[in-house]
């Protein structure tokens, strides 16, 4: 009876090096910015739903309209830093911030 071949796995890191490009390349590194702009924008669609808001509910709060308010939540990368503070602000939120500079770890919250 024949022998079956083996079948090789990948990780994930393995499989973004292979078809996005290694950590340092303009292709991941895009790849990297528009997956934390979208887990960001879910973050806030999260956190209005849970204190039982409507998009119209929390622009009224931050002082946007409701197509902003679902433009961030869909893909927050077009949203400045101050808009995304007042939602979080405006959903009593708090917010820490993590930044790795050449190895060293800051943290502001």
């Amino acid at each position: 009876m024949a022998k079956k071949p083996e079948l090789k796995s990948y990780s994930l890191a393995e499989m973004k090096d292979k078809y996005i490009g290694k950590i340092g390349t303009s292709n991941r590194d895009e790849y990297e910015y528009e997956l934390r702009m979208d887990v960001l924008g879910r973050m806030i669609k999260t956190a209005r739903q849970e204190r039982n808001l409507t998009q119209e509910q929390l622009g009224e709060l931050v002082g946007v309209q409701k197509a902003q308010i679902s433009k961030l939540e869909s893909s927050a990368n077009s949203a400045t830093i101050d808009t995304i503070l007042k939602v979080f602000k405006a959903l009593k939120a708090d917010i820490h911030f993590n930044v790795t500079i050449e190895n060293q770890y800051l943290q502001l919250s």
